[in-house]
């Protein structure tokens, strides 16, 4: 007769497996998103809303 898995080790392979398919939902969701982040940091570039201080006029 085989034992049934119950107990700790079963709780932490789940955990395991939400936090696996949750991890991969994100990094889904992030390079979808990609092509857009790029779009937008060229558009910010292209007018003058960069990072750090602006130059004195």
């Amino acid at each position: 007769m085989r034992q049934r898995h119950t107990g700790p080790c079963l709780a932490k392979r789940v955990l395991i497996g939400q936090g696996t398919v949750i991890g991969l939902l994100g990094l889904a969701m992030f390079l979808r998103e990609l092509p857009g982040l790029v779009r937008e940091v060229r558009i910010w570039r292209m007018i003058g809303f960069g990072a750090g201080s602006r130059r004195p006029r």
